[in-house]
């Protein structure tokens, strides 16, 4: 009988998690494989809220994130930290998601210690490495490394094939993220008051359509904050709309938001919200202005159109599908193109009802196959 595999599941920050955990109790349900746990710590709180969800307790916590800690030192801790980790686990496969410096570092010590890599999300490309940056480059250095490439849709795949990775090595799975919010959804309607901190809220603002946003890139802080902020203001001078916005902790953005946008009526400005309630977000709203990658992902599952606040995208089936559009960061135009929405039916409609093309929720089953042969 074939000894069963070790999997080392590496990551660091909410959306890896959120993405990872489907696959983590996947491994863990199946006796072919030792199911290992490693997270960085790169987002703390927000991490743990994830993890005590899904009920993931991992096997080594680095905890390794430092107020203002510069990319180039949380990447050194990483690396070495991760290669500790190694060291100790000796894995037969390391496996990463996504973009982070977590991702990358983990991919990294995997093959200074010829310990193969498998890359969920595998594929994604903006084709500009400074948007987003610098999650691009991190992104281009995992699939330099990669032995298996779990690209999440047939675009993802075929931006591998042409930077000649070797067709046998890439695997169209769907993203683990809609596997993700199946999960939560299922556990919601399970567990009454698993997701009610928006309760207040939604009776606020009752009568009035929600817009839900989220903003945190690093390419967007400064000019770019400073934009949506104002978009966020202009918006909400409208009397029939109000825009829920949990803001990221990195000061950057806090102190644009906060500035901007504190004392108005119809703008909840709210601490970062656990998974169970973020999906409630997007359920109860009728858009989301975004600069996310996830998001642009899970809203379409859940038939709301997405207002993408960044200049490039490397999830380019929404747009093509018609489940999101770019829009950047200036004000006028985020105005123009969520009122456009607000005030057209058949154009709200046709994105709300278009194709989600990020997959079907059994996207982390195909990963565990892949890894099993």
């Amino acid at each position: 009988m074939t000894a069963p595999r070790k999997i080392l599941t590496v990551f660091g920050t909410r959306p890896e998690a959120i993405k990872m955990f489907p696959l983590v109790h996947a491994l863990q349900a199946d006796n072919r494989f030792v199911s290992r746990v490693c997270v960085s710590g790169q987002h703390r709180g927000m991490l743990d809220q994830v993890l005590e969800i899904a009920e993931i307790a991992p096997h080594h916590d680095l905890d390794l994130m430092q107020p203002d800690q510069t990319l180039d030192a949380l990447t050194a801790n990483l690396l070495t930290g991760i290669g500790q980790v190694l060291d100790i686990e000796r894995p037969d496969w390391v496996v990463v998601q996504g973009d982070t410096a977590t991702a990358m570092a983990g991919a990294l010590a995997a093959y200074y210690r010829k310990i193969p890599v498998a890359h969920v999300e595998a594929g994604l490309r903006s084709g500009n490495i400074y948007h987003p940056w610098p999650e691009e480059v991190n992104r281009k250095i995992i699939g330099s490394m990669a032995a298996l490439h779990f690209a999440p849709t047939q675009t993802a795949a075929e931006a591998l094939l042409r930077e000649n990775v070797d067709p046998a090595a890439v695997h169209v799975t769907g993203n683990t993220v809609i596997d993700a919010l199946h999960w939560i959804t299922q556990k919601i309607d399970a567990q009454s008051g698993l997701a009610d901190a928006l309760a207040p809220l939604e009776a606020r603002f009752a009568g009035k359509r929600i817009i839900g946003v989220t903003s945190h890139r690093r390419e967007n802080f400064g000019g770019g904050m400073e934009g949506i902020a104002d978009a966020i203001r202009r918006l909400a001078e409208r009397g029939d709309v109000a825009l829920i916005f949990p803001v990221h902790l990195n000061p950057n953005v806090r102190k644009v938001m906060h500035s901007a946008l504190g004392g108005l009526d119809n703008v909840a400005l709210i601490e970062p919200l656990d998974y169970p309630n973020f999906a409630r977000l997007i359920d109860i709203s009728t858009l989301m202005l975004t600069d996310s990658g996830g998001v642009q992902e899970e809203a379409p599952a859940l038939g709301k159109p997405v207002l993408v606040m960044r200049e490039t995208t490397e999830r380019p089936e929404g747009i093509a599908a018609g489940t999101a559009r770019l829009v950047g960061t200036d004000a006028d135009v985020i105005v123009a193109e969520a009122c456009h929405l607000l005030d057209h039916p058949a154009a709200y409609d046709a994105m709300a009802r278009a194709h989600n093309p990020f997959g079907d929720g059994q996207s982390a089953a195909r990963i565990a196959e892949q890894l099993a042969s």
